[in-house]
């Protein structure tokens, strides 16, 4: 019975630090999301850049907004240890594999469907950010005694 209610505090606690992390994340996620779409929106809008120019520019505002405020506030208290030169690499990488599904939401729609060049805005906003969680959660930001082997990931 002991060794139940331990397992049931262990599992509501791991639930409640999930929420929190998921809401800090929505929360950093959405400011980064809307720089990196704003940038985008009006340096196609008002600059008259390339859609994939515009894309790559606000990617970097925000992947650098998006390191400083996931290692302080989305993912404090996760565990992880590392120093900025350990993390900065590990966020670096995620990051390009955002900017590689944001850069093919642009390319498959307004390139090769001929598309609005707003269209790939949606799945900017709700479908890249559901993979960058998981992998700033699972890879970046997690306690890692070893380096994790690609069957973790």
């Amino acid at each position: 019975m002991i060794r139940l209610l331990k397992t049931h505090f262990l599992l509501n606690e791991n639930i409640h630090l999930l929420a929190g992390q998921v809401v800090r994340f929505g929360i950093t996620g959405g400011l980064t999301t809307l720089i990196n779409a704003g940038i985008y929106y009006g340096g196609i809008k008002w600059i008259h850049l390339s859609p994939l120019l515009a894309n790559f520019i606000g990617y970097l505002v925000a992947m650098i907004t998006g390191y400083i405020m996931h290692s302080r506030f989305s993912f404090r208290g996760h565990g992880c240890q590392d120093s900025h030169w350990q993390l900065l690499p590990r966020f670096f990488l995620a990051s390009l594999l955002s900017l590689a599904g944001n850069s093919f939401w642009v390319w498959l729609l307004v390139d090769v469907m001929h598309q609005l060049k707003w269209t790939p805005l949606p799945f900017m906003i709700f479908v890249t950010p559901l993979l960058s969680f998981w992998l700033n959660r699972q890879w970046v930001f997690h306690a890692h005694s070893d380096e994790l082997t690609a069957s973790e990931l």
